[in-house]
């Protein structure tokens, strides 16, 4: 039994601070949000998103940050890709040397064009970080669906020792040396998603679909190998399997957004409809800048940042999108 800290009672957090209980292991759930621990002190349940789902009985809650770290073997970082930067400074007066950490959230940092993991490290000097992402819906995962995933380390041993922790009849969990690649698929799917989502809500049918899921992991591979990720990673879960489950189901937080957008409505009121961050719209612009800094052409995701920052409408977008140059599929 490991003692661990999930900092974040988010859907994601909850899902798996459920799962990490039902393996057998003590574990405190952390929320900057006083409502949310008052909540789930209350009642075993994350009602607002994710209901139904009821935590154990001697699961601990706070909003005291050191508290919650306090001698924990093993960190999740839960929160939202916007916020982890100051949550991982937060964290870093209390987090032991060496301190093991599970990231979860998927993004890159929209100036520094960072992902995740490297963020952890900048701000928790010496931390051992381990990705762990693939197509897994919080709402499913909560439930107990079967769910296959990734921990991605440099480090064998670590990625390994997650591996053990969170595999159980119901979560399937692989290994990888590749995390930086499955940061980046991980990110970049979600832009790719609102693309989805925008020709749901124009209308379009599955044949648009399938185009956008098949041409849009095309541009996720490419610029994944030119930053420096693996081909292998962007074939595997955390690549064309992430981006499946995320164009495809309306658990989809990007895809819901992507219908909004394409029924008419803008990406701020889209995101407040959906009232959970939309990780596509924070991450779309720091693929840009990577496409160009890389010198990889990404159509799709240069078409959805002019729907969501320079007001194109999402009818014209796709047009442009169907009227390119001729090209050759490889």
């Amino acid at each position: 039994m490991k003692d661990i800290a999930v900092i974040g009672a988010g859907s994601w957090g909850t899902a798996l601070a459920k799962l990490l209980a039902d393996n057998g292991h003590k574990v405190t759930v952390y929320s900057a949000i006083s409502s949310e621990i008052d909540m789930l002190t209350e009642y075993h349940e994350q009602k607002e998103k994710l209901p139904g789902v009821i935590l154990p009985d001697d699961m601990c809650f706070t909003s005291d940050l050191q508290e919650a770290m306090k001698d924990k073997e093993i960190l999740v970082l839960a929160v939202p890709s916007p916020f982890t930067r100051v949550t991982a400074k937060n964290m870093s007066s209390y987090a032991k040397k060496g301190q093991l950490i599970v990231s979860v959230a998927k993004g890159i940092e929209d100036e520094s064009f960072c992902t995740l993991s490297q963020i952890i490290k900048d701000e928790i000097e010496g931390s051992r970080v381990v990705v762990l992402c693939g197509p897994t819906h919080a709402e499913e995962v909560g439930k107990g669906v079967p769910t296959a995933i990734v921990a991605g380390s440099e480090n064998n041993e670590d990625a390994l020792l997650v591996q053990d922790i969170f595999m159980n009849t119901y979560f399937r969990v692989y290994t990888s040396d590749d995390p930086y690649g499955m940061e980046l698929g991980g990110a970049l799917k979600n832009v790719i998603a609102l693309a989805a989502g925008i020709a749901d809500g124009l209308g379009y049918g599955d044949n648009t679909k399938a185009a956008l899921i098949t041409r849009g992991i095309h541009e996720i591979a490419r610029l994944g190998v030119a930053c420096g990720g693996k081909r292998e990673t962007f074939e595997g879960l955390t690549g064309i399997g992430d981006l499946i489950v995320t164009c495809a189901s309306m658990h989809s937080r990007n895809r819901r957004a992507g219908i909004l957008i394409g029924q008419g409505k803008s990406a701020d009121e889209a995101m407040e409809e959906v009232k959970q961050v939309v990780e596509g719209v924070y991450s779309a612009k720091a693929a840009m800048h990577l496409s160009a800094k890389h010198g990889v052409d990404m159509p799709i995701v240069q078409e959805v940042n002019r729907v969501l920052f320079e007001n194109k409408k999402p009818a014209d977008a796709l047009v442009d999108l169907m009227t390119r140059g001729r090209k050759s599929e490889v």
